[in-house]
């Protein structure tokens, strides 16, 4: 039986790419079962993701002939195991429905992560772990800085012990330091209360009420030391008014939050988000 694997690149753009990746996979008795690509003017850029059978290479030769024809190119690549799921560690403070959302789409198999590990400022859903079977790290966050490193190391220690691919802030309040930012680069998901660049910070609800909006949002985006200016994986909006108070905009967000959160991790991981500066290129 042929193994699946997904190809994602970057590179400056000229013509006969497509035919050129195309003709690779070919002549390594590759059969293409999904393909997309797209052109940024702008930048000068293509991006392309291809699903691909393969029965006559390993994985490991694959990538050796990938380095070889990707060079003249000047592409970045990444080739994966589309049978893999992607190894996942979620942070999480004391606003629990976007880890017990994601929670859940995993165990019903809606989602292609292998929730290894969640660790938290708080000891509130330990019991939620247990329930799923997933290890529970308490790590509180005290304002001292020298301290504040110490539980960063330790948080870092656990995503690299469980080889955590993917780190998903699923509404954990807590600003990472831009050391830890920098070791999370391009793998870290967060979920922000509000439709950015709108609302920024901690309170998004309460400024959105202040305001009297008619639509409330949330985003996920990736995480950068920049605080809530990550490349945008995906928003959504719900539709308030007048009559909503601060406590029924809330409650209204939640759901809005577990949705976009869902989907931004679906996304990225079957390998369907590029990075393209400070935006993203994403093949639905």
């Amino acid at each position: 039986m042929s193994d699946a694997y997904i190809l994602t690149l970057s590179c400056p753009d000229k013509p006969g790419i497509v035919h050129a990746v195309s003709g690779f996979l070919l002549e390594r008795g590759g059969n293409i079962e999904e393909a997309a690509q797209y052109n940024d003017h702008g930048t000068g850029l293509f991006f392309m993701r291809v699903r691909f059978a393969c029965g006559a290479l390993t994985g490991e030769d694959l990538r050796a002939h990938l380095a070889q024809f990707a060079e003249p190119y000047g592409m970045q690549w990444k080739l994966h195991a589309s049978s893999k799921p992607m190894r996942t560690v979620i942070f999480v403070s004391r606003e629990g429905h976007c880890l017990n959302d994601l929670l859940f789409r995993w165990k019903s198999g809606l989602l292609p992560v292998d929730i290894a590990a969640i660790v938290s400022n708080h000891r509130d859903f330990y019991q939620l772990a247990a329930s799923y079977n997933v290890p529970f790290h308490h790590t509180p966050v005290t304002a001292d800085t020298k301290a504040k490193a110490k539980v960063e190391a330790r948080q870092f220690e656990i995503i690299e012990s469980e080889r955590a691919e993917l780190v998903v802030l699923a509404r954990y309040m807590q600003i990472l330091s831009d050391d830890l930012c920098r070791k999370l680069s391009g793998r870290a998901i967060n979920i922000h209360h509000s439709f950015l660049p709108s609302f920024k910070g901690a309170k998004p609800y309460y400024q959105a009420h202040d305001r009297g909006v008619k639509l409330i949002g949330a985003t996920a985006h990736y995480v950068t030391a920049d605080l809530d200016e990550g490349p945008i994986i995906e928003q959504d909006v719900a539709r308030v008014d007048h009559a909503h108070t601060v406590e029924h905009l809330t409650a209204v967000g939640r759901d809005t939050e577990s949705q976009v959160l869902a989907r931004a991790v679906k996304w990225h991981s079957e390998h369907r988000v590029l990075l393209n500066g400070h935006r993203t290129v994403i093949f639905r």
